[in-house]
């Protein structure tokens, strides 16, 4: 995918996830849209996860003092649970 298309979902899906907000807190969401605002919920949450990690690793990589998310040097065991990075060894992101 490029990169218009990724920005495009993460904006449809930030203005569903706020409009399901709504819902709920006027009660009036249903099933369906609580379904979908936790699965938005954890997507918004993963995405901020991520760009936390990648930031930080470029800290550390800049000789900062900052926690990452990795065993040992080359080491990410559980990052991509979490949502910080897509492989073990992540590339770095230009941020």
């Amino acid at each position: 995918m490029n990169e218009k298309l990724y920005r495009t979902i993460g904006t449809i899906a930030v203005e569903k996830y706020e409009s399901i907000s709504s819902k709920i807190s006027d009660d009036i969401a249903t099933e369906q849209d609580k379904e979908n605002f936790a699965l938005l919920e954890e997507i918004i949450a993963l995405a901020k996860n991520r760009i936390s990690v990648a930031e930080n690793e470029k800290i550390a990589e800049d000789g900062g003092d900052v926690w990452v998310e990795r065993t040992s040097e080359s080491h990410y065991p559980h990052i991509r649970l979490h949502g910080g990075a897509l492989e073990d060894d992540p590339p770095m992101l230009n941020l």
